[in-house]
């Protein structure tokens, strides 16, 4: 069985350690903690990665977070992934840093790369994962906030944080949505 695991991201090094970057984060985590590498291939960075005789494919895209959904299609359709089995991670600022959220479907909820995605796919019937970053600016400073750099406590707690993601996403490809989000919200 394939799954598409996205994690969203801004792509360069100026983007790095950006807030807007935890998705291409997250999946950095999950790649270093199993040895696996990213390669450069259309659309994204690309790493095959298997748990519990489940393949998933994760994609880092680089058409940035607003154009997100052209890589991910590209990706469902190349590796002939259904709808059901994409999980889509995205940084949101209406939740306090490192919560989570896990749904099975929905709205943007104001996110352009889940508009995107959900624009070129012509469904909003997807599963993704919100992680919180806060939304500690002033007006007009949204913009600024998402593309700055996490401060230290962010850093400080990104470890631990980024532990249960990947046991959510490892969750997900084991037992499904439903559970995983009854195990992992609210927590």
């Amino acid at each position: 069985m394939k799954y598409l695991i996205a994690g969203l991201g801004n792509y360069g090094e100026q983007y790095a350690r950006t807030r807007h970057n935890i998705g291409f984060m997250i999946l950095d985590a999950l790649a270093g903690a199993s040895n696996i590498s990213f390669q450069d291939r259309r659309y994204g960075f690309v790493a095959e990665y298997r748990y519990r005789s489940r393949i998933c494919i994760l994609l880092k895209p680089t058409t940035y977070v607003n154009l997100s959904g052209r890589a991910v299609n590209y990706w469902l359709q190349k590796e002939k992934i259904p709808l059901e089995n994409l999980f889509v991670i995205v940084d949101d600022l209406a939740l306090p840093f490192g919560t989570i959220r896990i749904r099975s479907s929905g709205g943007d909820g104001g996110h352009n790369g889940l508009s995107n995605i959900s624009q070129v796919l012509g469904s909003q019937d997807y599963s993704r994962l919100r992680f919180g970053i806060g939304g500690d600016f002033h007006r007009g400073g949204q913009v600024d906030y998402v593309l700055g750099e996490l401060s230290s406590e962010e850093e400080a707690m990104l470890p631990e944080r980024m532990e249960k993601v990947t046991a959510a996403i490892q969750s997900f490809v084991t037992i499904g949505i439903g559970r995983t989000m009854n195990l992992y919200n609210n927590k």
